[in-house]
């Protein structure tokens, strides 16, 4: 397991590259959750890295404080789990502008994935 934590951060990359394609396309839920998934994976990244196991969760915020993320990140995490909610389950609260939040969800998964591997 080793080397496993540099296959889960490439997947994050292309997660967040995904994203971005996504959004080109008008495709803002489906951005929202590649977004998600690229934060998870470079998260468990860091984790597998460290405790050389792999932890079952999609809880950002849990995953956040095992890697002990600086607050502002760990407050991003918080949002884009909103966001990962409501375009996974319908009777999630609705993002009304979903479209124009895509692009801040992007760019703080950006800044989490840039954290994450300056802490590898």
């Amino acid at each position: 397991m080793t080397e496993e934590y540099k296959i889960w951060m490439e997947r994050a990359e292309k997660d967040l590259v995904a994203a971005k394609k996504s959004f080109d396309f008008d495709e803002y839920e489906w951005a929202c959750f590649q977004v998600q998934q690229a934060v998870e994976k470079a998260l468990k990244a860091m984790i597998i890295k460290k405790e050389k196991k792999l932890v079952k969760t999609h809880d950002l915020i849990f995953l956040a404080k095992e890697v002990k993320m600086p607050e502002n990140l760990k407050n991003y995490c918080k949002e884009i789990s909103l966001a990962y909610s409501y375009t996974r389950y319908p009777d999630a609260p609705k993002i009304e502008d979903i479209q124009d939040r895509v692009l801040d969800y992007i760019k703080q998964g950006g800044e989490i994935l840039t954290w994450a591997k300056k802490n590898l």
